[in-house]
């Protein structure tokens, strides 16, 4: 568990936390570590003296001597023995009795119960061996955990605690728990952005980086979207709040990486059940090694002393941890380790296609004149018949034509018939513009006309000709074909749902190269065939964006909103990419994956080397002192290869090198 200072993100609670609850079940369960065991002075001393200890032991030096009691029963003793013990065993003997108390069978339980027996025996030396190695471990792994805290600190401290505010002409400083919404920020060159919310003012490049993972600066003019957490580089700029503290993007990815720590996710709890079943295994061959040996005290603590499962037990969540940092990192809020986990199992990758596919603004794509037609008579008549239209058809038709340099006349008559098209007269005649069906209707025929002119958005004809046809789709989203790409080079099988018609689905489909095409499909619809694809055993993916997508991403075996799709969508699903770049789904799929193969080589990998280790100690091959080498090295090997996931602590300092230092500062 983290406990971290809220003041840099503060605000009400989030819908971020009430969706987390939704989620929780049995996932607030104590870990059997806590990994408080970082380095210290403390530490180090405790460690210095068990070795101290051991060491006197071994050279020999005089210090052992016999306690009896009644002239009956006779204790070897030794006080560097027992005061290594006491001082250096005191962390162990500790989790072990709280293990007892919880009637958990741990490994610090079996450590305990190996130490005590070698104590006893008089093998003091091995008790402290096992001991030190223990500590060292426990401290290793502190360390390491600590790193994945220290990223989250340093991902907090990016928010300033202060910001500057620009009420009724007045500029001046105040804390950002102070902010309402709406209020003017004035973010100079060189700061850090602290809320979300559209620019009104200003022109500047700002490092996205951290947030959309967007390598390259991003201009913002008056209008463009500005992410909390990202850095002004250039210019002044002033930005409406629209949310601020844990409400930002950057405070919801700082809350998915805190809810990590504190959630379990399914492979977590299978880790506590095998490190749980290794020690019960182990205590069982220590059982049938002393009954083997006739009591051989060395075989007998060899064996217990060998079988290690802290890899699984304390990697496991370490991996999680790590995934999540590395998908905050590339701009993804995943919303508990079981979502991670998810991500990396899934077989089928469903698509929405408006505001995910493509940019879910309707622009002109294509405009295809008949033969004899130039394109700019094409674009002048149809112009002109729109000029007056009220339709954003119309008025997109009429902004292409005049930035291309084609001034429309304005029609003498003019006739707009609802659902159908408009009738508009020029110098040129009569003028026909809507939908084929229009069109034929009208008497005009489409024989020899192209299909790329017969299927338009908005065909064009004067009198009883025609001139050519105008494409009006949504755009696609330049990153969709390589996104769509490697999903399929990831063997993951995609699927475009959409509500659109089928032709322009279709049209869509074949050029991102899709597995599949459904189209014409209600929000119902879509749900119907999530749960279809779950009924026959499928791990689903939903990535949409809109109101219409909610049902299907909530059902989904995992559900990914787009960063600019609607708030229901955003809080429905279990996964929210800041940006709306899909190649950040991909990214994060990548992660899952690795974070899944990571923890599974950790499962084999224990349980194989507790299999050799239990078979040599059992048969007498290695002595307690080795068993301990064993036990810890590969324990540390595991937690380690763990570690490999969390993103690397220079990271942020490379990102602090390149910024310009502030004004204030410069001041």
């Amino acid at each position: 568990m983290l406990d971290l200072d809220p003041k840099p993100l503060t605000g009400a609670p989030s819908q971020g936390d009430r969706h987390a609850k939704d989620h929780r079940h049995d996932d607030h369960e104590d870990h059997d570590h806590d990994h408080n065991h970082a380095f210290s002075l403390k530490e180090c001393l405790r460690i210095g003296l068990v070795a101290l200890c051991a060491l006197a032991i071994q050279l020999g030096l005089p210090d052992n001597t016999v306690l009896s009691i009644d002239n009956e029963l006779f204790l070897p003793f030794s006080w560097y023995g027992y005061i290594g013990l006491f001082i250096g065993g005191k962390p162990l003997f500790s989790a072990a009795f709280e293990s007892l108390k919880q009637r958990r069978m741990t490994m610090e339980l079996s450590m305990a119960i190996a130490v005590a027996a070698a104590a006893y025996t008089s093998y003091f030396f091995v008790a402290l061996f096992i001991t030190f190695f223990v500590l060292i471990a426990e401290m290793l792994e502190g360390m390491t955990f600590e790193r994945g805290r220290r990223a989250l600190h340093e991902l907090m401290d990016l928010l300033p605690n202060e910001v500057t505010v620009r009420r009724n002409g007045a500029t001046f400083l105040m804390p950002i728990s102070a902010l309402h919404i709406g209020d003017i920020v004035v973010v100079a060159p060189g700061a850090r952005i602290p809320v979300d919310g559209p620019v009104t003012a200003g022109n500047s490049f700002v490092d996205e980086s951290r947030i959309t993972g967007e390598s390259m600066p991003v201009e913002k003019v008056a209008g463009a979207h500005a992410y909390a957490g990202t850095v002004n580089q250039s210019g002044a700029l002033d930005i409406q709040t629209e949310r601020f503290g844990r409400e930002t993007s950057f405070g919801k990815i700082i809350e998915a990486v805190e809810h990590a720590e504190k959630t379990r996710a399914p492979i977590q709890r299978v880790a506590d059940r095998l490190a749980s079943y290794i020690v019960w295994y182990a205590l069982a061959f220590t059982a049938l090694a002393f009954y083997m040996t006739n009591g051989d005290i060395n075989t007998t603590i060899s064996t217990i002393v060998v079988a290690g499962a802290c890899g699984v037990a304390a990697g496991t969540p370490l991996a999680i941890l790590g995934g999540m940092g590395r998908c905050a990192k590339l701009g993804a809020v995943v919303k508990g380790g079981v979502h991670l986990e998810t991500l990396g199992k899934i077989d089928t990758v469903l698509l929405d296609k408006t505001g995910t596919l493509t940019y879910g603004v309707p622009d002109i794509v294509g405009v295809h004149a008949m033969s004899g037609v130039s394109e700019k008579s094409l674009l002048q008549a149809a112009a002109t018949a729109e000029l007056r239209s009220e339709h954003p058809l119309g008025r997109m038709i009429v902004s292409h034509a005049r930035s291309l340099g084609v001034q429309p006349e304005e029609p003498p008559h003019y006739a707009y018939l609802p659902g159908k098209g408009i009738k508009a007269q020029d110098s040129g005649g009569l003028l026909l513009v809507g939908s084929r069906a229009f069109l034929e209707e009208a008497g005009l025929s489409f024989l020899g006309v192209p299909d790329a002119i017969a299927n338009a958005s908005v065909i064009v004809a004067r009198e009883t000709a025609v001139l050519g046809g105008i494409v009006v789709e949504d755009r696609v989203r330049p990153e969709a074909r390589e996104a769509v790409a490697a999903l399929k080079a990831l063997k993951l099988r995609t699927v475009l749902l959409t509500g659109d018609v089928r032709a322009v689905a279709e049209r869509l489909g074949r050029q991102l190269g899709v597995d599949e095409i459904e189209a014409e499909l209600l929000p119902e619809q879509k749900l119907a065939r999530v749960k279809a694809l779950r009924e026959q055993k499928k791990t689903v993916a939903m990535v949409g964006d809109g109101v219409n997508d909610a049902p299907a991403l909530v059902a989904a075996s995992v559900g990914v909103a787009m960063g600019s799709g609607s708030e229901i969508a955003r809080e429905k699903a279990d996964v929210m990419l800041v940006s709306d770049n899909l190649n950040q789904f991909v990214e994060i799929v990548r992660v899952a994956r690795r974070t899944r193969n990571i923890i599974w080589f950790n499962f084999a990998g224990t349980i194989l080397v507790d299999i050799i280790g239990l078979l040599l100690a059992l048969f007498g091959l290695i002595d307690p002192i080795w068993a301990a080498i064993i036990h810890t090295s590969s324990e540390l090997t595991f937690i380690l290869n763990s570690a490999r996931l969390l993103p690397s602590p220079m990271f942020w300092k490379k990102q602090e090198a390149f910024l310009p230092t502030p004004v204030a500062a410069r001041a």
